[in-house]
């Protein structure tokens, strides 16, 4: 499997642009931890891109990501991929052996948090988020209530990284691509 084929996925069962800017922050996010553990940085970024593909389609927790998985298998993907993306939601009881699925699960909703931090910044730029300004929104829970700072904080621990370094990796690997993401700021 390559990214064309991961992205020709993507947007089969995702119209949602913002969707698609979540699959491309979390496989940003994917490629830096790949890096940085020196793993296969296509696959990882492959896995990042489509863990969610299914969600539009099917958003409820009785089919996603299983319609996902079931798409996945029927297509031939490599059963690799579909346990990374069964592993990522924490409702299916799949558990996260691998580096790539501890990866993907402590990625996930990092990139929604950096994201909502990002967009309530004047600039609207995440070139001007700071992991103090995370860390100061994290502590808010009416801020991005979506988000399980829980499932973060334990993504986190089974990666044996502390969390503001983790929040800095997911940060940079994001800002990296802040104009796919549309967080590259508002002209003043």
């Amino acid at each position: 499997m390559d990214r064309r084929q991961a992205w020709d996925l993507l947007c089969e069962y995702t119209q949602n642009e913002n969707l698609r800017k979540h699959a491309l922050a979390v496989e940003a996010a994917m490629r830096a931890y790949a890096r940085r553990f020196g793993e296969d940085e296509e696959l990882w970024g492959i896995v990042g891109l489509i863990h969610d593909f299914d969600y539009e389609k099917y958003p409820t927790a009785k089919d996603h990501p299983f319609k996902g998985a079931e798409i996945l298998r029927e297509k031939g993907w490599p059963e690799e991929i579909v346990k990374a993306v069964l592993s990522h939601a924490r409702h299916t009881g799949v558990t996260r052996d691998s580096l790539i699925e501890k990866s993907l699960f402590a990625v996930d909703e990092l990139t929604g948090l950096i994201t909502a931090v990002a967009l309530v910044r004047p600039s609207k730029s995440i070139h001007d988020v700071k992991i103090k300004s995370v860390k100061k929104k994290w502590k808010d829970k009416s801020f991005a209530a979506g988000v399980d700072r829980a499932d973060i904080e334990e993504g986190a621990s089974a990666l044996e990284v502390e969390l503001s370094e983790h929040i800095a990796a997911v940060l940079k690997a994001m800002q990296g691509i802040a104009d796919e993401l549309g967080l590259a700021g508002i002209e003043g």
